[in-house]
């Protein structure tokens, strides 16, 4: 039951987390890059956790997703991300960040940033991310689909989307199956394959 329990913690940790000369010394986002309203926006982590989810994700750079959202006319992310309280006792849930902190080099190794080729789209999931976030949604460690009061970061992402009239990835589900523990989950690579999004940048040394 220990050994369970241990990889279990490690996966939902992993799916929580250009020149130098185009961003600043401490972050990965271009200082000229816009954000909009529903854009997609990926990062890898530099801990075990996010090479974990490298390993499982065999397509993919990225460990960590969340989307942009507009909150009094200034673009922050939302994301679903266990293990970055922001107080003691704070629990693993949906959380509100600003970019500089998401691409921060505290948190990212490697960047990117998916649009949505809808806009009007990107603004419904964005509206939706939002709902939420307020609601006080906690992470989902248990990859749990079927219940929404949960959700783990990919999951989030897909299900604002749905609810804004886009199926990013269709229905197909990685397996992840390591000793003692076996789940599916949506992985990162399978949202930048999305033919919903395209790539406008992305920081991968």
């Amino acid at each position: 039951m220990v050994k369970v329990l241990t990889v279990a913690a490690v996966l939902s940790m992993a799916l929580s987390g250009c020149d130098s000369t185009m961003r600043n010394a401490g972050n990965l986002l271009p200082d000229t890059l816009q954000l909009r309203e529903g854009d997609v926006v990926l990062r890898r982590g530099t801990g075990l956790t996010s090479r974990l989810v490298i390993s499982q994700d065999q397509e993919g750079f990225f460990s960590h997703v969340g989307l942009v959202v507009d909150s009094a006319h200034t673009p922050m992310i939302i994301h679903a991300v266990p293990g970055e309280p922001d107080f003691p006792g704070d629990p693993d849930r949906v959380k509100m960040t600003s970019p500089h902190d998401f691409f921060d080099k505290r948190h990212a190794v490697a960047v990117a940033v998916y649009r949505p080729r809808e806009a009007e789209a990107g603004k419904r999931a964005a509206d939706v991310a939002l709902e939420v976030y307020r609601r006080g949604t906690l992470f989902d460690h248990d990859f749990n689909e079927e219940d929404t009061s949960q959700m783990y970061c990919t999951e989030l992402i897909t299900h604002v989307y749905r609810h804004a009239g886009i199926e990013l990835v269709d229905d197909r589900r990685h397996v992840v199956d390591l000793p003692a523990f076996h789940y599916q989950c949506i992985l990162p690579s399978q949202l930048c394959n999305s033919p919903y999004l395209r790539n406008i940048y992305m920081f991968n040394p």
